[in-house]
């Protein structure tokens, strides 16, 4: 009964828009699959309770298609879900299986959601959700469940790259608690968490983080040894 219903809902669905969710996310994947390699200027404001940090700037470096490193001479917070890891997780249709969800207008866009279920419950995602502009094919919005951050919800904004499918600016909601934070900041939580018990008030569970990225230079052939660590003498 329940294959039935999920069956009917599919076909609806498909009639509805005239492509499956897998089609919609082959077009996200090609439109990103024309960046071969980027950098970008970061600006980082993390607002986590319990703990202050300072602004900061970083430098990022991509190339396809999961190469990616980070320069900044501060403490940098930095989700890899909106970055690398859910990209990648997308190209391989092997690894899931997608299925519409409901429409929502974020920010004067109208979305569709595709509900992504891995395949295997031993990797890092546990479950995911896009919500999609399928005019422009790019991710508005996503929520995405792993083994080892908890949930983190995270809100793009397009610019300038919007053909390339690169965000101007990232928003992230994260579990405070299941989050992983650089040790220099998680001891700090720790210890703050131990002064707080001294008081009544609850602490808050979810932290902001907002990446603004400017300055974008794509495709000007990083080479792969840009990538290696440096072995300390």
């Amino acid at each position: 009964m329940k294959k039935a219903i999920l069956f009917g809902l599919l076909s609806l669905t498909f009639l509805s828009f005239g492509q499956t969710p897998e089609d919609i996310i082959e077009k996200i994947n090609a439109k990103l699959a024309t960046v071969k390699d980027y950098t970008v200027n970061a600006h980082i404001d993390a607002n986590i309770p319990m703990i202050q940090i300072m602004p900061s700037k970083a430098k990022i470096y991509f190339k396809q298609k999961d190469k990616f490193k980070i320069e900044s001479k501060g403490i940098t917070i930095l989700p890899k879900q909106g970055f690398t890891e859910l990209n990648t997780f997308l190209s391989d249709k092997s690894k899931y299986t997608a299925v519409f969800g409901d429409s929502l207008e974020i920010r004067g866009v109208d979305t569709r959601l595709i509900n992504i279920i891995p395949n295997s419950s031993s990797g890092e995602i546990i479950l995911a959700k896009i919500w999609v502009d399928q005019k422009n094919s790019v991710i508005m919005r996503s929520q995405v469940t792993t083994q080892s951050n908890g949930t983190v919800k995270t809100d793009y904004k397009y610019g300038a790259q919007l053909s390339f499918g690169l965000p101007s600016e990232l928003k992230f909601e994260i579990d405070v608690k299941k989050f992983k934070m650089p040790k220099s900041v998680a001891a700090d939580i720790n210890k703050t968490s131990t002064d707080k018990k001294k008081t009544k008030s609850k602490p808050k569970s979810k932290g902001i983080i907002t990446i603004t990225l400017t300055d974008y230079v794509v495709n000007a052939g990083l080479n792969d040894s840009f990538f290696k660590e440096k072995k300390s003498k």
